[in-house]
């Protein structure tokens, strides 16, 4: 009996560990995912009010994002390291054009944060819109890895 209660109790507390780490490792992905966001936010709306010339557009909402090569090409690090992660989060900014506001500048910002394996991977975006000096920012999170 007291081998049968043992066993139960172990089983129990390597299940409440492995929750407890994977718990963790979510967190950090969606913190460095959520901070490469913002920060790519930020430096879209700088970039924004120096620049007068318009960006390429992409016709719907862009699908860079969803191609591995594309993502890994055009992505930026806008910090060097994320502490106890496998790699820095990494953030990708496509313009777009919204059909019904022609005169609004629109970004689509995704960001990709990691834990400390490839696995847990966060993925996070923003549509940003720039209308003159009102900034509107829609915030969604990616369900699942596009690849």
């Amino acid at each position: 009996m007291m081998l049968a209660t043992s066993a139960v109790w172990f089983e129990t507390s390597l299940a409440a560990a492995r929750s407890a780490t994977n718990v963790r490792e979510y967190l950090q992905a969606f913190h460095a995912a959520d901070s490469a966001l913002t920060l790519c936010a930020r430096n879209v709306i700088a970039a924004a009010a120096v620049q007068s010339a318009p960006l390429p557009y992409a016709s719907g909402e862009p699908t860079q994002w969803k191609l591995e090569a594309a993502f890994d090409a055009g992505a930026m690090t806008p910090v060097a390291q994320w502490p106890d992660s496998l790699r820095a989060p990494q953030c990708l900014i496509e313009a777009w054009r919204l059909a019904a506001r022609a005169d609004a500048r629109a970004y689509l910002l995704t960001s990709r944060g990691f834990g400390r394996t490839k696995e847990s991977q966060v993925w996070l975006q923003m549509e940003l819109v720039i209308d003159g000096e009102k900034i509107e920012r829609h915030w969604r999170r990616v369900a699942a890895r596009p690849f």
